[in-house]
């Protein structure tokens, strides 16, 4: 069944323009992902929720000229971005197609893998997406998710109002019936759809002054911020005086800041 499109942190522009950041700061750990699955050329891939781009150029070039990669796509703007970033980098063997990742409406067992990539940390009923891309793969076939967890987006030395902000921008979205610590439970998310061979590894990353993801708490937070505050989450005085304090302890060389950790996860669909 159809789902409404709660993705948590919107489509405004600036989360736009943070996912097409995301395409290249992302790319090394998703390509070695990619790598450890060995995708073979003439492949038929799925990638559900690609968002602007994603990973359709890596799966792109892992599959092929003989192969395929369908990427979907639930915001009708989201897929003409994409469309353009395929366009872009020559990708003839990738297509772009609005839909809904919870019911995708496409046929079953119909594809050699799956794959999606922080996803499930942004929508609610995450198990009902898990089971639509598994049933996407044929008997045999290969599914991979890359995944978030909020367990590791820590700062050092501690911040007062990094915690604040953690802690509302958390209860926020958990009214939106989202688990923003999904990844630690993909593997039995995965298992509970029946896939088998499940491996999983998790990344971790500490990003330096000046790094694009650095500031990704307060980018988060900008996105949902009059949500926040209309929620009750957070009272605007306190959103704008922690989100200042933020801004000048990013800046600070001593300040240590690391990612979500990452968990990437493949299996294997019986048969």
């Amino acid at each position: 069944m159809t789902q409404p499109d709660v993705y948590l942190l919107g489509r405004a522009e600036a989360e736009e323009m943070r996912l097409k950041r995301q395409i290249a700061n992302l790319a090394p750990d998703s390509d070695a992902q990619f790598e450890k699955i060995g995708i073979k050329q003439g492949e038929r891939v799925v990638d559900l929720g690609c968002g602007p781009g994603g990973v359709l150029h890596l799966l792109g070039k892992r599959v092929g000229p003989t192969g395929s990669v369908l990427g979907i796509e639930r915001s009708a703007h989201f897929v003409e971005l994409a469309r353009h970033f395929v366009a872009d980098h020559g990708l003839t063997q990738v297509e772009v197609r609005e839909g809904d990742a919870y019911d995708t409406g496409m046929p079953r067992a119909s594809f050699d893998g799956a794959h999606m990539r922080l996803v499930l940390v942004n929508v609610p009923k995450p198990e009902l997406i898990v089971r639509e891309m598994v049933s996407l793969v044929r008997p045999g076939g290969w599914v991979a998710s890359f995944e978030a967890d909020f367990l590791a987006h820590i700062c050092d030395p501690p911040l007062p109002e990094w915690t604040r902000l953690v802690d509302a921008y958390t209860a926020y979205s958990a009214a939106q019936g989202i688990d923003l610590f999904v990844g630690r439970r993909t593997h039995r998310l995965f298992r509970e759809a029946g896939v088998v061979d499940i491996r999983v590894d998790a990344v971790v990353h500490v990003y330096p002054p000046g790094h694009d993801r650095r500031t990704i708490l307060r980018d988060f937070i900008n996105n949902v911020a009059d949500k926040l505050v209309d929620g009750g989450f957070i009272k605007r005085r306190e959103l704008e005086t922690d989100l200042a304090m933020l801004e000048l302890y990013l800046s600070r060389p001593d300040a240590l800041v690391t990612s979500h950790m990452f968990f990437r996860l493949c299996g294997r669909v019986p048969g």
